[in-house]
């Protein structure tokens, strides 16, 4: 049975970002697949427009952010964007954006990290539709098709966030990035943090599990922390 990395994400969760570095090693990982789960961090009643005090906030983090793993933002993010008092940072357009992808034959994490650069390099407004399409052509995808499609998954959003939330709910997940590993029939939770700025040596953990399940065979379960397989 293939391994798979579930991640539980938001397009616009700094430390999402800062993870992507580790996502984008992970999918390099023979015999791992990645299946992306939204959560819809700032959807709905939680988005928000730019304001001086959000503003304030984010660029507290995003600091710490960079200081922990080296993931650039870009000066049209901090003194463009989140001085842009009508921009709204709102996760459910770029989210229908890597559904959308998804569907149409396109990796989601490859959306999601051209999504998190135009973000927090770019400084664009990715809660809007003209931006999303443009980042789509971007990737290859017809404008006609991303539309349709577009407006099909809005349809589908509320079950695709409302299983994302089950999950982590179910599995003690209390937040942006969360990684579950599923191998050999089990989930098992992983701790990002210690990973941050050293995609290489997360590839190396993943492959170490992933060879410690397949030496307790196919039929055998096997549970993994940080620090190995029991």
């Amino acid at each position: 049975m293939p391994a798979t990395l579930h991640y539980y994400y938001d397009p616009l969760c700094g430390w999402c970002y800062g993870a992507a570095p580790l996502l984008a090693a992970a999918a390099n990982v023979a015999g791992l697949a990645i299946a992306l789960h939204a959560g819809a961090m700032m959807s709905g009643p939680n988005r928000q427009p730019v304001t001086p005090q959000l503003r304030q906030y984010v660029m507290g983090h995003d600091a710490r952010i960079q200081q922990l793993t080296g993931q650039p933002f870009g000066d049209a993010y901090f003194n463009g964007l989140l001085l842009d008092s009508g921009a709204v940072f709102d996760s459910t357009p770029p989210t229908l954006a890597i559904l959308v992808a998804q569907a149409l034959g396109v990796d989601g994490l490859a959306m999601l990290h051209r999504l998190q650069q135009a973000h927090y390099v770019d400084g664009r407004r990715i809660a809007d539709l003209p931006v999303l399409q443009q980042l789509a052509s971007e990737l290859g995808l017809d404008g006609a098709a991303f539309t349709a499609e577009y407006q099909r998954q809005q349809g589908e959003f509320a079950a695709h966030v409302g299983r994302s939330q089950r999950d982590m709910a179910m599995h003690g997940l209390r937040g942006f990035p969360s990684l579950l590993l599923e191998l050999n029939g089990q989930l098992q939770r992983l701790e990002l943090s210690p990973y941050l700025g050293k995609p290489q040596a997360f590839a190396a953990y993943l492959q170490g599990l992933l060879a410690g399940a397949a030496s307790h065979g196919a039929t055998d379960s096997a549970f993994c922390t940080p620090d190995g397989c029991q």
